[in-house]
């Protein structure tokens, strides 16, 4: 039966590096990324690497994969999310996600589903919404 969570992302470091040229547009950079999440998802400290598409100085899209090691509404284990997502001229990122086939470990195993998030610019926290299944 589908199931969905709630909670919260911070995110706890983000390091970003140009590929290519700065000079060019569409520009494209890659960033290494911690997050923490609470709520329904509990793990610090997650490994995300994300790959950008700046189609301006301050908008373009970005794709990712994140490694979540911790808990699940109670169930322990880890799982990789695919991630893929925009942001606007105004900060405001939008993303979506989805559980990689077969990524997940302990007494996740069978675990599918997928999210979103919201985040404003500036914002130090963000909500975020799962559906998942256990099969």
């Amino acid at each position: 039966m589908p199931a969905q969570t709630t909670g919260r992302i911070s995110y706890a470091n983000w390091t970003e590096q140009p590929i290519g040229s700065d000079a060019t547009s569409p520009r494209l950079a890659r960033a290494c990324v911690t997050n923490n999440f609470s709520g329904g998802i509990e793990a610090d400290r997650t490994a995300c690497e994300y790959t950008i598409v700046y189609t301006s100085d301050k908008t373009g899209t970005f794709t990712g994969l994140e490694l979540l090691t911790g808990r699940l509404d109670g169930r322990e284990g880890s799982f990789v999310l695919e991630e893929r997502g925009a942001f606007d001229a105004d900060g405001t990122v939008r993303c979506t996600f989805e559980v990689v086939p077969g990524s997940a470990t302990g007494d996740l195993v069978g675990l599918s589903g997928s999210g979103s998030f919201r985040c404003e610019a500036g914002s130090p926290s963000f909500p975020y919404t799962f559906d998942y299944r256990m099969d």
